[in-house]
């Protein structure tokens, strides 16, 4: 059971508090911090998640400095060494009952104390790490965590954030107790009228005694009614565990799709004797995945094509703070956006954001590492893959496997030196750990450099991830078909590919059923990887105060860039929009950039507003999916022109530019469907404010996105409008 800190209580068996609120941070190096008595009276106040590489460098209003040891990688933000400290009691009463605190992700490096007494260290910045502090707790009064976080050198290839950016979780329980983590919830046999559930439960008896333990496992559907039940009991040894396994019937099951994402309550309950001593709640849904080459992916016996797309670990605005509203809002925007799944590159997200997917019914790809034992940077998990790996895997797939909405798990992410024997025996390795810890889905990699070296790599995977594959020349033979052509019963799918080449990317997917989908390089902009998508690469230092990667379907503040509508046209039906080509470049052009760059988008822009251009000629882009699109310059038709396969649902139209209504409609057949407009605006008078929820929880974790814009007398937005804004918040 999950509760906030306010209605904590102590009486509940196996009870869980969010253990956010009133840390004290300090930045920077501290003897002594993990000390008791250490006065942390002048350290800041914060409340998690927390990421202070976000946050306004000292004597400056940014976050960002141009000799930031992060460089262009890390957007040019910095990160250090920083510490946090909070004081907390557990009553007397419970001296008796075992303690965990639960980390869902620290970046990087950290290290923690209780009391004084270290508890441990945990290297990688991205999965979740348990203590039990049971043997050091003080009950009865003030107790001090401690932990050190470094995130010290050149050790990311995108913003990676800094310090306890994830929850964290104190639980209470008897020592007759399920595992952490150690519920699993599968579904092998599912039809119209019946589903068998699996449940496997690892109960741990950390008692001086030997246990009759009683495991009692309910089924709620989403409506809260209880829909089947089972009982078990077992002795348990003093000081041992074991593992509950346990079979119920659901009659006409409702199954868990993308379009119908219905998840189910599994309530476990942990009885010695009379006594309830645990009690835990997990969502789970009932759905079957197959896939193979002949009929691509299936989701409950349905063929899908996945809709995906690359996402980062940060939120925008709020750096890496995973608040769990961001998460959410995240996926929901992507879903509005068409997308029906999300490769978490390159790492495993936070709890928050899978239970989004769950919830909103977005497939996941979860995803381990960037790194094995080959670093792409001086100080990156490389260091620490050897000893760490194993322990790391299991953190994923223990915390994450009862998550409907993952589909696949992934090893990596290009991995270097995949033509060597002993990367490819690493990755069978990998895998073959994988399938034994959790078989009920196939592993994948990304894998880039794609020739006939790299076969003996993908043939440790059950699923080829192919980044950048579709070659941008629909004229010709994909490296799809004729990889087909060698490995008839090879699965395939784009686990990076290029906007610009998102005709073709996606042509592929239409075409073939042993390409099951493909995922834009990315679809949610992010900090690092300074302006891949505007001045590409080589990248250099000068590309300061560029700090974001650019190359997003929708930008860093949510809303959809010019490519994402293109997407629209590709994904969806009757969609249609409008964009000018800019007569002059948008931004500095970098004259250097390589030909192999290519993850910016065409510079095109929704604006009607182009002074000292009249008369003069201007491009014109309409992105549809309609059968034709007209286009309309203050109501004088300019002709209809298909958008269709055969156009790359792309028509273009050459004009002079005049102010006014510029406007294209989409037809199918003689009828209407759809249209776009842009205006000219005069300038800007007022301010439109529009916030994505009105309303918001008073409990220090949920959030507004509030929308400003600058716009006419007309209420027209004019998007060439500069100025300054400033904001003040009260109450």
């Amino acid at each position: 059971m999950v509760v906030g800190c306010s209605s904590f209580s102590w009486a509940q068996p196996g009870s869980t508090v969010l253990f956010d609120d009133d840390w004290r941070f300090h930045k920077g190096g501290s003897l002594s911090a993990e000390q008791i008595q250490f006065d942390d009276s002048k350290w800041s106040v914060i409340d998690l998640p927390h990421d202070w590489s976000i946050e306004d460098l000292p004597g400056t209003n940014s976050p960002f400095n141009p000799d930031a040891i992060s460089s262009v990688s890390g957007g040019f933000t910095t990160g250090g060494t920083g510490w946090y400290r909070k004081k907390f009691t557990i009553p007397a009463g419970q001296n008796d009952k075992k303690v965990f605190i639960q980390f869902d992700g620290v970046y990087m490096n950290s290290e923690v104390w209780l009391n004084g007494a270290f508890l441990g260290n945990h290297p990688y910045g991205y999965t979740s790490f348990v203590f039990d502090v049971t043997d050091k707790i003080k009950f009865g009064s003030e107790n001090v965590i401690a932990v050190k976080v470094s995130n010290e050198g050149e050790n990311s290839r995108w913003y990676s954030g800094s310090g306890i950016y994830r929850h964290v979780w104190l639980r209470v329980a008897d020592p007759l107790h399920v595992t952490t983590w150690g519920t699993s919830v599968t579904t092998p046999s599912v039809s119209e009228s019946s589903a068998m559930v699996n449940v496997k439960t690892k109960v741990n008896n950390d008692g001086s005694s030997s246990s009759l333990a009683v495991i009692v496992t309910s089924l709620l559907n989403s409506a809260g009614v209880e829909v089947a039940k089972v009982k078990t009991d077992y002795a348990i040894n003093a000081k041992a565990a074991h593992e509950f396994n346990q079979d119920l019937i659901v009659k006409t099951p409702a199954r868990w799709s993308v379009e119908s994402p219905t998840l189910y309550t599994l309530i476990t309950e942990i009885y010695n004797g009379q006594v309830v001593t645990d009690r835990s709640e997990t969502k789970f849904g009932i759905r079957t995945i197959s896939i193979d080459s002949k009929q691509g992916f299936l989701l409950n016996g349905k063929s899908l094509k996945l809709k995906g797309g690359c996402v980062h670990n940060d939120n925008g605005p709020l750096g890496s703070k995973t608040y769990d509203r961001a998460e959410e809002r995240k996926i929901e925007i992507l879903k509005a956006s068409g997308y029906n799944a999300i490769r978490c590159s390159h790492n495993p997200p936070s709890p928050g954001f899978l239970n989004a997917c769950d919830r909103l019914g977005m497939l996941v790809i979860d995803e381990a590492f960037d790194i094995w034992t080959v670093g792409k940077n001086p100080y990156d998990y490389h260091l620490y893959f050897n000893e760490w790996w194993q322990r790391d895997v299991d953190a994923m797939i223990l915390r994450d496997r009862n998550h409907p909405s993952i589909v696949l798990w992934s090893i990596g992410n290009e991995i270097p030196g995949m033509e060597d024997p002993k990367v490819v025996a690493l990755a069978k390795q990998i895998s073959d750990y994988i399938h034994k810890l959790e078989p009920t889905r196939l592993v994948t990699a990304a894998v880039n450099g794609l020739t006939e070296r790299k076969d003996p790599f993908f043939s440790a995977l059950d699923v080829a991830g192919y980044n950048y594959a579709a070659g941008g020349d629909h004229n010709q033979k994909s490296l799809y078909e004729l990889d087909h052509t060698r490995l008839p019963n090879r699965i395939m799918f784009g686990s990076e590919s290029y906007a610009l080449e998102a005709f073709d990317s996606w042509m592929n997917v239409v075409d073939y059923p042993w390409v099951i989908g493909d995922f834009v390089w990315t679809s949610f902009d992010y900090f690092g990887e300074a302006s891949i998508g505007w001045r590409g690469y080589l990248q250099e230092q000068n590309f300061y105060p560029w700090n974001l990667a650019y190359c997003g379907d929708i930008d860093i503040c949510g809303w959809k860039r010019p490519q994402s509508y293109y997407r629209d046209a590709l994904w969806k039906e009757n969609q249609i929009s409008i964009f000018v080509k800019a007569p002059q470049p948008s931004f500095e052009v970098n004259p250097k950039r390589e030909s192999w760059s290519k993850w910016h988008w065409h510079d095109v822009v929704t604006s009607w507003n182009w002074k000292g251009y009249e008369n003069k000629m201007i491009d014109v882009d309409v992105y549809s999916s309609c059968e034709q699109a007209e286009l309309f310059l203050n109501g004088k038709s300019l002709g209809k022109k298909p958008t269709n396969r055969s156009t790359q649902c792309i028509a273009t139209w050459q004009l002079l530019y005049q102010p006014g209504e510029l406007k294209v409609v989409g037809y199918k057949g003689k009828k209407k469907v759809s249209e776009s407009i842009l205006r000219t605006a005069s300038e800007p008078v007022q301010l439109k404010l529009t916030a994505d929820r009105n309303e918001i929880k008073a409990d220090g974790q949920d959030l507004s996105y509030i929308t400003v814009e600058m716009v006419d007398a007309k209420g027209v937005r004019n998007p060439t409008a500069e100025d300054l804004v400033s904001f003040e918040v009260q109450g």
